[in-house]
């Protein structure tokens, strides 16, 4: 989940992130009152995507997905794969599957402006992209209460973790 060589550190911020993003999403859409295959999808999901967007962010997911022999459009590509939007208005009926769609296309363009702007504009585009999808996501989509984590934590993951190539780390 983490990529090549990871450190121990980073194997357990991944975890942490996922295992208790998961106990998040999961008590919400519990309590919510959704049926158990909505709270058990949404928990999968919700453990890819908090776990990702910590995975995705540490320097072995920066070799991996950042390092000789990648672009930047196969990386628009591991964004563009990521339909957990669909899965999830197939399991819960109040989440509209335009909603959900938004909330992919969202990723997605925002995946596209980072790969097609140039390298020293990525980091400003990927933010702005992130909580310019997040704020119209959760101001303006019809998307139930215990999924209004779904599109700013998705965003997170695949523009700021995902499609950014990190810094090397440093010591303080």
């Amino acid at each position: 989940m983490v990529g090549p060589d990871p450190s121990a550190g980073e194997v357990a911020a991944t975890m942490a992130s996922a295992v208790l993003g998961t106990a998040l999403a999961a008590s919400a859409a519990a309590t919510a009152g959704l049926p158990a295959l909505a709270v058990a999808v949404a928990a999968v999901v919700a453990f890819d995507f908090f776990g990702g967007a910590a995975a995705t962010a540490t320097a072995a997911a920066k070799r991996r997905y950042h390092g000789p022999g990648t672009t930047p459009w196969r990386r628009v590509a591991f964004a563009a794969a990521h339909v957990q939007p669909y899965l999830l208005a197939l399991c819960v009926p109040a989440l509209e599957w335009w909603a959900a769609a938004l909330i992919h296309l969202l990723a997605v363009a925002g995946a596209c402006a980072v790969a097609a702007a140039p390298p020293v504009l990525r980091p400003p585009v990927a933010f702005a992209a992130a909580v310019l999808g997040s704020a119209a996501a959760l101001l303006y989509l019809p998307v139930p209460e215990p999924l209004g984590w779904l599109a700013p934590v998705m965003l997170i993951k695949l523009l700021l973790a995902h499609m950014l190539p990190g810094a090397a780390p440093s010591e303080e």
